[in-house]
């Protein structure tokens, strides 16, 4: 079987560095110290891959994959029907996941820094926001593992590897939308 490389080492230490981070917070979240040193990483990470859009591999370029209406709603409806293509790169739906994980990961950045400082030191509310993010990225981020694996199931490519190696199976023709065709 043909493989072809898609997410290249940058992209895959980032991802990885992103899991750690949210996971170690999840997992640490009153150590202040490690929490507020693993946010700030993770927005790093984040602002790393927001550049890397613009500059980097093919693949990793939002022009590449960028969910637009164009892209996003053909996909959808043939997923409503049970038949999604298959992309080489990120699939529209996964590309409106990993931009909402993004922008989670920003949010909880800033309004982490937002609680050291002395304007907004103790605000309750500031906490509790910062609190509702993090749950709303640990829903999403359960969703984007559950969509993860249905899709290398449904495409027969194992989608958690090739974030590790780097390699995915290309798109049959028969089977396809290759995301640097689609749009």
């Amino acid at each position: 079987m043909s493989r072809l490389r898609v997410w290249d080492p940058l992209v895959r230490i980032l991802h990885w560095t992103l899991v750690l981070c949210v996971l170690g917070n999840f997992i640490n979240e009153g150590g202040a110290t490690v929490h507020r040193y693993a946010g700030y990483v993770a927005t790093g990470v984040v602002l790393t891959r927001l550049l890397w859009g613009f500059i980097g591999t093919p693949y990793a370029r939002f022009r590449d994959w960028f969910p637009w209406p164009s892209r996003l709603f053909p996909y959808l409806r043939a997923l409503l029907h049970g038949q999604p293509p298959h992309y080489t790169g990120h699939n529209p739906a996964g590309a409106v996941m990993m931009l909402l994980l993004m922008a989670l990961v920003i949010s909880l950045g800033t309004t982490g820094y937002m609680m050291g400082l002395d304007a907004y030191w103790g605000e309750e509310w500031l906490e509790e926001l910062h609190e509702g993010i993090a749950n709303v990225l640990i829903g999403c981020v359960a969703l984007h593992v559950l969509a993860a694996i249905a899709e290398s199931i449904r495409h027969q490519d194992n989608l958690v590897l090739a974030m590790i190696h780097g390699y995915k199976r290309p798109p049959a023709d028969t089977d396809s939308h290759d995301a640097t065709t689609s749009g």
